[in-house]
């Protein structure tokens, strides 16, 4: 596993070279923000995703890590140009205004890692909110949910745990997000007028419900060309 500041600095040259590659190309695509239920695959569908449209992936303890830190958070900003940050600025501004968000150090370097990483596009974000954060031309919005008893299966499954200590995980974790998105955005992860699209991971397999999210995205960018 690489560092924080490791992986930082490697989003950053990547982010650098793509704005030196394609100055004249860069025609916004949205970003993929995956909000899941636990046990429902979310991140396995967020990984997959990444692969197949070949963008980059940011997992909520990857966005954690960083928006505890005020010097990634104006590492991150500095890839922006002047008009790209003024952009940023005046939405997040509008955001407060709007959601009557009252914004501590965390979310303000939270809203602005999820905003640099909509202002370049191309990448999928899970989790931390980030549907409640991108403006509506920088997002595709995905919930990814199942019914309790095959999360709770799935849960068992991968963390070698009992189904009883793997209810008690998949009801707290789903406490503990539920808990974030009302603290910090005054909004319920439940509602599905939050999201674009929502996945079944026990109607669709992972593969399926890549495949769906794909072909929506692929509808989206091109009503917006």
């Amino acid at each position: 596993m690489k560092s924080l500041p490791q992986i930082v600095e490697d989003q950053v040259h990547r982010w650098q070279l793509q704005q030196k590659e394609k100055p004249q190309e860069k025609a916004v695509v949205p970003v993929v923000t995956i909000s899941r239920e636990p046990g429902s695959g979310g991140r396995i569908v967020a990984q997959n995703l990444a692969a197949k449209l070949g963008f980059e992936v940011f997992h909520q303890e990857v966005l954690h890590e960083m928006a505890k830190r005020a010097e990634v958070s104006d590492q991150l900003l500095a890839t922006l140009d002047e008009r790209g940050l003024s952009i940023l600025e005046d939405w997040i501004s509008s955001l407060v205004n709007d959601r009557h968000l009252w914004p501590d150090q965390y979310l303000r370097h939270l809203m602005n890692v999820i905003g640099t990483i909509g202002k370049h596009g191309r990448a999928i974000v899970v989790g931390r909110g980030a549907n409640f954060v991108l403006p509506p031309e920088q997002r595709f919005r995905v919930r990814v949910t199942a019914s309790q008893r095959l999360r709770i299966k799935n849960v068992a499954r991968d963390f070698n745990l009992s189904p009883e200590e793997a209810k008690g995980r998949v009801i707290k974790t789903e406490s503990d997000r539920k808990a974030f998105i009302r603290k910090y955005f005054n909004a319920d992860i439940a509602d599905p007028t939050n999201y674009d699209l929502v996945i079944n991971t026990e109607t669709l397999t992972i593969g399926n419900a890549v495949d769906v999210i794909g072909a929506a995205l692929g509808c989206l960018v091109e009503c917006k060309l």
